[in-house]
Formats: structure tokens, C-alpha cells, sequence
């Protein structure tokens, strides 16, 4: 699950630092019938601020009154939300670093000393992570170990381990 908002990675114009912080801060302008809004960002080297466009010359009316009220309120949830939106992130081209910016959640490891455990992985969020880092992580285990797992068939799933995940998946551990 997430613990803090990711770091956007992005060029800044001013210092050529690759990493943006968001902070949950909006901007909103209006022009008569017409509205923009745009995602502050803050350089995390020189502090320099660059927008991330949310929408652009839209029509006030096709704008929900609770998404313009949570504009309004620098709503952090918002900010969270749009960032994981592939196509915001698309539009500005940016990407995300997620490094340090989750935590793992396990039940227990005492489940872990039968001969073989089904375990199912949930994401709160859409985190892209490799499975391998998980798994050694949440069965205390070194990287290694778990691909050795894998390469001997003792740990086996519907889907590629050794890629990068954003949903959940399941996988069957055999000691």
C-alpha cells in the first residue's frame, strides 16, 4: 500500500533535476465558459514549480461539481488519484518513481513453514513492483532465493514473476 504520494519524473527547465514532488496543490483558471486545471508540482532539487495539466479549455459545464469542489479544496486524495491515471500521466509525460513510497503488509510469516502455501497479493494502489521483491520481501527471503525457487519450481504462478505487476496475483509456494 502506498504510504506517500510517488515522485513524478520529469526534466525541470531550471536546475535539469529529473524528479518532481507533488504536493496535493491545484490551480484552476477560468475564462469565461472555459476552464483549466493543472497539478503543482515542485522540482525536488530547486524547489522550481511545473503543472501538470489535469484538463484543458474545457467547458465549466462538463465539469463535475464535486471534482471542481475538490480542485477548489487542494483535495490530496485527488491529487493521488489523478497522478495513478495513465492517460494524465501520458498527456504530460511524465512517469513515476515509487521508490520508498510503499510498504508491504503481510499476515504473519507463520503460515510460511508448511509444505506449500497459497498466497494471494493485493495492491491498494496501482504500484508497479516486480513480484521477486515482493516475495523475498514479505517471506524473508534474499532475492536470490526466491529465483532459485522459481528456477526449481518450487514456486510457481499464473503470472511472470520476474516482470513488473501493478494488480493482484496469486502464486504457490512449495518447500
Amino acid at each position: 500500500m502506498p504510504t506517500c504520494l510517488p515522485l513524478v519524473l520529469r526534466r525541470c527547465h531550471a536546475c535539469a533535476s529529473d524528479r518532481f514532488r507533488a504536493n496535493g496543490k491545484f490551480r484552476v483558471n477560468a475564462h469565461h465558459k472555459l476552464i483549466d486545471a493543472w497539478l503543482l508540482v515542485l522540482c525536488a532539487s530547486c524547489g522550481d514549480t511545473a503543472k501538470l495539466t489535469v484538463f484543458e479549455r474545457a467547458q465549466v459545464r462538463s465539469v463535475r461539481p464535486e471534482l471542481l469542489d475538490r480542485l477548489h479544496a487542494n483535495d490530496p486524495s485527488l491529487a493521488a488519484e489523478l497522478l495513478q491515471d495513465p492517460l494524465l500521466r501520458r498527456r504530460n509525460r511524465v512517469a513515476l518513481d515509487w521508490d520508498g513510497a510503499w510498504r508491504l503488509d503481510t499476515g504473519g510469516s507463520d503460515h510460511l513453514d508448511r509444505e506449500a502455501v497459497d498466497i494471494s497479493v493485493r495492491f491498494a494502489a496501482r504500484i508497479p513492483l516486480r513480484p521477486v521483491r515482493l516475495i523475498a520481501e514479505g517471506c524473508g527471503l534474499s532475492r536470490a532465493e526466491v529465483e532459485r525457487l522459481i528456477t526449481d519450481g518450487k514456486l510457481v504462478s499464473a503470472v511472470r514473476l520476474t516482470g513488473k505487476v501493478s494488480d493482484g496475483f496469486t502464486f504457490t509456494l512449495k518447500r
